[in-house]
């Protein structure tokens, strides 16, 4: 990993179809992306946004491709930090592989050079994650959202 990009890999016991309506579904973002969702209409070329819990809009940016239930590209800047917001757009890519009955989860976040979003998602991919694995298998996400928000 460089100072440019962040991967987070982990494997969940659920469905390859379920997994992606985690990723997508509002109702379910709420559930585990700590109270906050996502909004957008899922189509390349649409707009997408990462809505705070209170409705501020935290993170923008665009759909850049999308095969369900494999693979989703965003483009995506902060928009409540004004120093990282400056730095302009970022790349998240989701990937989604059957592992037998596991499904393999990869997160690359990426920034075509220095970022500063990049350490903030350092700290954020791994809880969001980790909450987004506890729902599908346990069928209870974190509930906390984050901090310094």
């Amino acid at each position: 990993m460089s100072d440019n990009t962040f991967v987070y890999v982990t494997y969940i016991r659920t469905t390859p179809e379920k997994l992606w309506t985690a990723l997508t579904d509002p109702e379910f973002n709420r559930q585990f992306f700590l109270c906050s969702y996502q909004e957008s209409d899922w189509k390349v070329g649409s707009s997408w946004k990462l809505i705070f819990p209170d409705g501020r809009v935290a993170d923008s940016g665009e759909i850049l491709e999308i095969d369900p239930p494999k693979r989703l590209v965003i483009k995506w800047r902060n928009e409540w930090m004004p120093e990282v917001k400056e730095d302009g757009y970022t790349r998240c890519t989701f990937t989604i592989e059957q592992d037998g009955e596991l499904m393999k989860l990869a997160v690359t976040h990426e920034a075509d050079g220095p970022h500063s979003l990049i350490p903030n998602v350092a700290k954020g991919w791994p809880l969001v994650l980790a909450s987004l694995k506890s729902l599908l298998e346990t069928g209870k996400g974190f509930e906390r959202p984050p901090s310094k928000v």
